[in-house]
C-alpha cells in the first residue's frame, strides 16, 4: 500500500494550540457503522454507550522530558567552559539516572561531553553523553537515583509535539493541559491525547450509566510524531513502546466480551496495547513488555468495538490505524467533513468516535 493513499490537505489554522475549556466541550464527530457522520461534543459521549460497556483508558503520565542546557567540555578553576545551547527530549529510561534522548542540534555534542542544566532553585545539574548515534544519545545524570524525578520536575518542561512547540513554548498551563485525568504511571513523553477530553463530571456520568472504566498503561514515545518516510507502508519500521495490561484489567475485559458487552478504547495507544495483548480474537491476556504493533488496512481487530480518538496527521501511522478500523474511504470522507466544518486537529484538538467496520475486498486492502 502506498503512503500517498493516507494523505490529505489540512489548513494550518485548524491545528489546535490550546485545548477546549472545559475539556469535554471539545467537538465530537461520531462516525457510525455505515460511515454516516454526526456532529456532537465530547460531553455527549455517554449517549453513545450503554450499561456494561467497558471504556479502556491509558493511565500513563507524561514526564517533563524537554530539557534545555549548554554543552560543557572542560571545567577549570575559572569555572565551566560552556558552549553551544542544546535542547533534548528524554525518550527512554535506561537506568535510575540514565536515559536515551534526542538532541537538537546533535552536531554540537560529542561522546564524553557534559550538558549543564540550570535548575529553578539555582542548583546546577549536569549529564554526561556516554554514547551517540545521529540525533540520538545516551545521557547519564550526575545524580543520586532517588533525585531523578524531583530534578526533572525542576529542570524539565512538557514535551509538546512539534506542531505546537514550533509555534509557542510550553508554559505553566501545559503542565495540566497536557496530562490526562487518568495519569498515574510516569513514563510517557507524549500524551495519550484522546484521554485529554475527560473531566470528573464526564467520568461520573459514564459511571452513573453503568459504564466500567479499566486502566491499562502504554508509555507513549516520540515515535508517535515521526512521519512515514517510505513510499510503501510495508517498508516502514514502527517504533516500540512499553506497556502493561494487568491480570485484573484482562479479566474485566474478557468478562465483558463473554457477556456480549462492547470494548471501547480511549485513544490509539490503548487500542494498540490491548490488540498487542490478544493471543486470539475475543480474548485478552495479561501483558507486560514492548510492543511495536503496526495496524494498517487489512488488519483484523481482535477486541475493540469502538474507538475514541483525536484527528491525526496526514500520512501518519495513526491515520492508517483509524483507516484500518473504520475503512479508508470512510475516514477520508470523515476527515474531509471535519475540515469543512472547522474541527480542530491533533493533540489539543477535537475528537471522533469511530465504529469498527468489517471490510472485505479492495476496501480492506486500501485499494480504493
Amino acid at each position: 500500500m502506498q503512503v500517498d493513499l493516507f494523505d490529505f490537505d489540512l489548513p494550518e489554522e485548524l491545528i489546535a494550540l490550546r485545548p477546549a475549556v472545559p475539556r469535554d466541550s471539545a467537538r465530537l464527530l461520531h462516525v457510525g457503522a455505515t460511515g454516516q457522520a454526526g456532529h456532537h461534543v465530547v460531553s455527549d459521549l455517554p449517549e453513545f454507550l450503554g450499561a456494561g460497556d467497558v471504556l479502556v483508558v491509558n493511565t500513563t503520565k507524561v514526564i517533563p522530558a524537554r530539557l534545555v542546557g549548554r554543552r560543557v567540555r572542560e571545567v577549570t578553576d575559572a569555572g565551566a567552559n560552556t558552549g553551544a545551547k542544546v535542547e533534548l527530549t528524554l525518550t527512554e529510561r535506561l537506568g535510575p539516572v540514565a536515559w536515551n534522548c534526542m538532541l537538537k542540534p546533535a552536531r554540537r555534542v560529542k561522546v564524553g561531553d557534559s550538558i549543564m542544566f540550570d535548575s529553578s532553585d539555582d542548583n546546577t545539574v549536569t549529564g554526561r553523553v556516554r554514547a551517540r548515534s545521529g540525533a540520538n544519545a545516551e545521557l547519564e545524570f550526575d545524580l543520586e537515583p532517588d533525585a531523578m524525578e524531583p530534578v526533572l520536575a525542576r529542570i524539565g518542561a512538557m514535551p509538546l509535539p512539534p506542531y505546537i512547540a514550533g509555534k509557542r513554548a510550553p508554559d505553566a498551563r501545559d503542565d495540566d493541559d497536557y496530562q490526562t485525568l487518568f495519569a498515574t504511571h510516569a513514563g510517557a513523553v507524549a500524551a495519550p491525547t484522546a484521554g485529554l477530553h475527560f473531566t470528573p463530571e464526564l467520568v461520573a456520568r459514564l459511571k452513573d450509566r453503568g459504564i466500567q472504566l479499566v486502566g491499562v498503561t502504554l508509555h507513549v514515545g516520540p515515535g508517535t510524531f515521526l512521519p512515514v518516510k517510505v513510499s510503501d507502508i510495508a517498508s516502514h519500521v514502527m517504533h516500540s513502546e512499553w506497556g502493561e495490561v494487568t491480570q485484573s484489567a484482562a479479566d474485566t475485559i474478557n468478562a465483558a466480551r463473554a457477556q456480549g458487552r462492547r470494548i471501547v478504547c480511549v485513544g490509539t495507544t490503548a487500542l494498540r496495547l490491548v490488540e498487542s495483548a490478544c493471543p486470539e480474537a475475543g480474548r485478552i491476556a495479561a501483558f507486560r513488555g514492548d510492543t511495536d504493533i503496526f495496524i494498517t488496512p487489512g488488519y483484523q481487530f481482535r477486541i475493540c468495538d469502538l474507538l475514541l480518538t483525536n484527528f491525526h496527521l496526514p500520512r501518519s501511522t495513526l491515520f492508517m490505524l483509524v483507516s484500518a478500523f473504520s475503512g479508508l474511504s470512510v475516514m477520508q470522507a470523515a476527515y474531509a467533513e471535519a475540515v469543512a466544518k472547522g474541527y480542530r486537529f491533533y493533540s489539543y484538538g477535537d475528537a471522533c468516535l469511530l465504529t469498527r467496520t468489517e471490510k472485505t475486498g479492495t476496501e480492506n486492502n486500501g485499494e480504493v
